[in-house]
């Protein structure tokens, strides 16, 4: 990326940040919430999230099949199904149904992907979008930032500006339940004169052919009953087997997208409908319920046009990677669960059509990756979108593979030898920043062997401005120093204090570069505490995860950085030793990632026997170790940050266990990220996004009861960033634990 493209990402990052950041965040903060109460009312959540993958995984496995008798079922009711290869394909069917007549809609992102409404207007037909949001967007003339929620990005104020703007209204409009009333009468009398009716469809069943609508105002319904003729289109992908099979669903996408138990209106239709449509005539005062002097007309007549979207879509049900992009439901909980997307929107964090964590996998099968490229890195790989996707699609590995392919280019062609590698494993058009980050190990290395020195030069001013102006690393941002001494080189010259023999447990401790070359303290610390509960403790030269390069989609570096990691605790492995790990998101590599780079035994052996660190002394704890060895906190008040991947792997109460078991105050943040994402907030980029999602953070532990208490984190990134944000220097619990 040059520096040109760095500042342009940049500005406009800080432009949404100014005019949609505190409306997207406000918004999608309460449907966080509201997806965490609802969620945790069901007495099955995962059950019937495995149900529900189960259901999506076999319906994408007998796609072709299910299309054929979706379309047996539908037009031996008398309805037309026509299959549609391309955007192109599809509107040149839907405006040759529609004939230049008057048309309504209610909320369809498939319509938004293959620009329905524009071809329709360019053939004359008039088209109304029906849902509030869309509505405000039409006149607006703006995209959807949010696949749920359209026009999340404008606050009641915006809106009220723009209807009076637009529609010059003998009162000015200015409460919520004005302009919602404004919007129903006029879009009530486009329904009325509307000849066509547009949905797109949730679901599509393929033994009844029943389309299924999620909708929270009850247009799709009117946009249906108001016509003679429904046109609903729908990607392939959208088809399940049996009616019966929408239950888990039904339960899953409102509790995931909006945090309501069940939406306002789930509407089922199996076309053509028999319900008469309205004819001409005055209608009750909301335009749509008919009055004594309103005439019916008979649906005998009524047409019914279901057009099934490719586009892309077969094509990414062929490729392993892209495929669970296609188990997607669409209801946004990865977008709502992500800090960037939360503080940016999907102006910033979207594609063409659409936005959110899952984004990435539709842009890049449907509109191509350099779509996808535009936004892909917004994704930090945080996984806190895993925990919260109702079909349990592995959002971060969709873009990490995706990255990997734009890194790669379209020619999928290799010149860059990195230590280790081979030619043909590495990109050679690969971004310098991301060849910088990925690999941080060597990095680390090399700092340390030359440090004071090398920290001393990185901290100049001609320094700074050299590495932001050709790697892209803000010069606003804090270097970490490297210390002279590893943590492996420490350990080595010291050894371990407990006999072997009489050891309570044995374990390799894993040195994570970070720990290893920077914040060697905490490894130090963590020796010391293992030890004082009678652990034997080895620390072998283990080298980098692979988390560094993985996370600059390098995945031929992380695989080799993985096979090598493996390698070096094989011995522990098979010895029966627990692997004790520091960094979380290293812990998440091997329990999580490992399981694409390794083969399958080696990934099972090493998921099954690591833990992190203070998950491990909790563990100890609770089969007799004695808590009066470890460091007594005698009621020292500590304000405690969770690490993401540490929270998506739930060993954040291990943690706080530990620490309240030992005489400490601990008090927790509910905010849910730093910000900082490892090497995301290094970045000119993206720097200043990083510091807003942190600044969430560094308030909490700034207010009265947080003020003066001792600030903890379990993750090199949280700490990081409240090193940088707060007058207070964080440390890592372990250090707690330790005493010294």
């Amino acid at each position: 990326m040059s520096v040109n493209d760095r500042q342009r990402k940049a500005e406009r990052i800080r432009h949404l940040l100014d005019t949609e950041g505190d409306s997207v965040h406000e918004n999608t903060r309460v449907f966080n919430e509201g997806r965490y109460e609802s969620t945790a009312d069901l007495d099955d959540y995962e059950a019937l999230k495995d149900e529900a993958r189960a259901i999506k995984e076999d319906a994408i496995e007998r796609l072709p099949e299910l299309i054929e008798q979706a379309t047996e079922a539908i037009e031996a009711n008398g309805g037309t199904v026509y299959v549609a290869e391309d955007a192109d394909d599809a509107n040149r069917y839907v405006t040759e149904v529609v004939d230049g007549r008057n048309v309504v809609k209610s909320k369809s992102m498939t319509s938004e992907e293959i620009e329905v409404n524009g071809a329709l207007e360019a053939d004359g037909a008039n088209v109304w979008e029906t849902d509030l949001a869309e509505f405000v967007l039409q006149i607006a003339e703006e995209a959807p930032s949010h696949i749920v929620a359209p026009a999340i990005h404008k606050s009641r104020e915006e809106i009220a500006d723009l209807f009076n703007e637009v529609f010059d209204p003998e009162e000015r409009l200015e409460t919520a339940e004005e302009l919602t009333r404004f919007a129903r009468e006029y879009l009530g009398e486009k329904i009325l004169d509307a000849e066509v009716g547009m949905t797109g469809a949730n679901f599509v069943t393929a033994d009844t052919g029943t389309l299924a609508l999620v909708t929270s105002e009850g247009n799709a319904r009117k946009c249906v009953q108001a016509t003679d003729t429904h046109v609903a289109v729908a990607g392939v992908e959208k088809i399940v087997p049996r009616v019966e099979d929408l239950q888990p669903f039904v339960e899953l996408i409102g509790r995931s997208g909006t945090g309501q138990d069940i939406t306002s209106y789930l509407s089922l239709f199996t076309p053509p409908g028999d319900s008469p449509t309205f004819g001409d005539g005055v209608g009750s005062d909301d335009g749509l319920t008919s009055g004594d002097d309103r005439a019916l007309e008979s649906g005998d007549d009524r047409e019914f046009h279901l057009v099934l979207i490719d586009n892309g879509r077969m094509a990414m049900r062929e490729d392993d990677d892209l495929r669970e992009t296609l188990y997607c439901i669409r209801c946004s909980a990865c977008a709502n669960s992500c800090a960037n997307f939360q503080h940016v929107g999907g102006h910033a964090f979207g594609g063409e059509t659409y936005s959110g964590g899952i984004a990435t996998g539709w842009e890049a099968g449907i509109h191509g990756q350099d779509s996808a490229a535009e936004f892909n890195d917004l994704c930090t790989g945080c996984s806190r979108c895993v925990n919260q996707c109702p079909v349990k699609i592995d959002i971060p590995w969709i873009n990490t593979v995706v990255r990997d392919r734009i890194n790669r280019g379209a020619d999928g062609e290799f010149d860059f030898l990195v230590e280790g590698l081979t030619p043909d494993e590495e990109p050679g058009g690969l971004d310098i920043q991301k060849r910088l980050f990925g690999n941080f190990d060597t990095l680390a290395r090399l700092g340390s062997a030359f440090a004071p020195l090398s920290n001393r030069i990185a901290r100049t001013g001609t320094a700074r401005s050299v590495m932001e102006r050709t790697l892209g690393v803000d010069a606003r941002r804090e270097l970490p120093e490297f210390e002279r001494e590893s943590l492996v080189e420490w350990f080595t010259a010291r050894g371990s204090r407990v006999d072997p023999e009489g050891a309570r447990r044995r374990v390799a401790l894993y040195p994570d570069a970070y720990t290893n070359y920077v914040r060697t303290e905490r490894g130090k610390a963590a020796v010391r505490v293992l030890e004082s509960l009678d652990v034997h403790v080895d620390v072998p030269a283990a080298g980098e995860s692979g988390r560094a390069p993985f996370s600059q989609g390098m995945v031929a570096t992380a695989r080799a950085n993985a096979e090598a990691v493996y390698e070096a605790l094989s011995p522990a492995v098979a010895a029966g030793r627990d692997v004790v790990v520091i960094e979380p998101s290293d812990l998440a590599m091997f329990r999580r990632e490992y399981d694409r780079l390794l083969p399958e035994d080696e990934y099972a052996a090493l998921r099954e026997g690591s833990y992190e660190v203070m998950e491990y002394v909790y563990g100890l704890l609770e089969n007799g170790a004695d808590t009066d060895a470890l460091a007594d906190g005698n009621g020292e008040r500590v304000a405690y940050h969770g690490h993401c991947q540490q929270r998506t792997l739930d060993l954040e109460p291990y943690t706080l266990a530990v620490l309240e078991d030992c005489g400490f105050d601990v008090a927790t943040s509910d905010v849910e990220c730093c910000g900082m994402a490892g090497s995301f907030g290094y970045k000119s980029e993206y720097y200043e996004l990083s510091v807003d999602v942190g600044e969430s953070l560094a308030e909490q532990f700034t207010t009265d009861d947080t003020a003066d208490r001792t600030v903890v984190a379990s993750g090199t990134s949280c700490l990081e960033q409240l090193d940088a944000l707060l007058t207070r220097r964080p440390a890592h619990p372990v250090r707690l634990l330790d005493g010294r």
